[in-house]
């Protein structure tokens, strides 16, 4: 029996920066090989044949593919032998902390034509350039709707019911895990589910979520608990030895949009814009947390103008996202084109053989 893909962003473009999940990967994975290049698209035919490999042997894989190019991959992560093969150059650079142990290292400097870059050079460093150039305006956008994010939480953090959302975590702690504790110690993963993009928001829930046969959808406005409420969730659950999945938001990489109990066949999630869903199966139902929250005409008012601007933010940075995919997908074009092929498919052949 074939195993399965999961799809994960690899990076996340928010309000604090680019953000990734990649280090708690390495911690976690028994061996990781870090393939160190420049800016291509070219690895990534390479990852996803290693990914096939393990495919087809019954092994399930994660895949973490780029915001700015979602069909490219950019690591797997082979589940069950813990295995982590990554780009680890661009865009997120990772260095090994035990080479000759758990971490190795293979380069793929050497696959270029060396006269062909000197007569690209100046065409790529005008890409590059452009490129964070425009990445630059991209994040300060996103740093400005965060903090517009965080005014539009603000208010409705003073009409919230807190007492009825504490007695919700409750309950749910007691219906999902009623007394159980088990006797062996949590596993917990952390996971990127989204970022913006230059089509704009980009999550992967329904991949994450497909094996799952009861997804809770919660239904609430900023500031009234969502991410609250998962952490908790997640808390308890590692406290009873329950194997926990964390997926983390795209806009503030330190709220939870998602969290997910593999043995539960349990998954909660944020199903509220940028990434809205609806109960579309059996299993699906909606945590209702809109009822929570007082109505006040001052309070809406308030909302619609800081929601307003918040809209105009993203609008900006995903324009600017745009410019950077577009110079960024330029420089890896122009960098693909003085890779001298012959190399390049022995050094992914070897690479395979190794694997094999």
């Amino acid at each position: 029996m074939y195993g399965t893909i999961t799809k994960y962003m690899g990076t996340a473009y928010t309000g604090l920066g680019i953000a990734h999940k990649y280090d708690k990967l390495v911690a976690s994975a028994t061996e990781t090989v870090f393939l160190k290049c420049p800016p291509t698209t070219a690895l990534s035919a390479v990852l996803n044949e290693t990914a096939m490999h393990y495919i087809k042997r019954g092994f399930d894989v994660d895949k973490f593919v780029s915001p700015i190019q979602p069909d490219i991959t950019d690591a797997i992560f082979i589940k069950g032998p813990d295995l982590l093969f990554i780009q680890a150059s661009h865009p997120i650079a990772l260095e090994p902390a035990d080479i000759g142990g758990r971490h190795r290292v293979i380069s793929f400097y050497d696959i270029y034509d060396e006269d062909k870059l000197r007569d690209q050079n100046k065409a790529i460093v005008a890409s590059l350039g452009e490129a964070e150039a425009s990445l630059k305006k991209a994040l300060h956008a996103l740093a400005d709707a965060k903090v517009i994010h965080d005014e539009w939480e603000a208010v409705n953090i003073k009409r919230m019911m807190w007492s009825m959302h504490e007695a919700l975590i409750e309950n749910l702690k007691e219906e999902l895990f009623d007394t159980i504790i088990l006797n062996k110690q949590s596993s917990v993963s952390h996971r990127l589910i989204g970022s913006l993009t230059s089509a704009g928001a980009c999550d992967f829930i329904p991949s994450i979520t497909n094996r799952i046969q009861r997804r809770m959808l919660i239904k609430a406005l900023p500031g009234t608990g969502k991410s609250t409420i998962m952490k908790a969730l997640g808390k308890e659950a590692e406290r009873r030895g329950f194997d926990v999945l964390y997926g983390w938001c795209g806009l503030d990489p330190e709220g939870v949009d998602l969290v997910q109990f593999p043995e539960l066949s349990v998954c909660i999630f944020d199903a509220t814009k940028p990434h809205e869903y609806d109960p579309e199966r059996d299993g699906d139902e909606i945590v209702d947390l809109l009822s929570m929250c007082e109505a006040s005409e001052e309070a809406e008012a308030a909302v619609d103008l800081i929601s307003k601007t918040y809209r105009e933010k993203i609008l900006d940075a995903t324009g600017y996202m745009q410019a950077y995919a577009q110079a960024e997908k330029q420089a890896r074009i122009t960098m693909d084109s003085a890779i001298k092929d012959t190399v390049f498919q022995e050094k992914s052949k070897r690479l395979i053989g190794d694997i094999n």
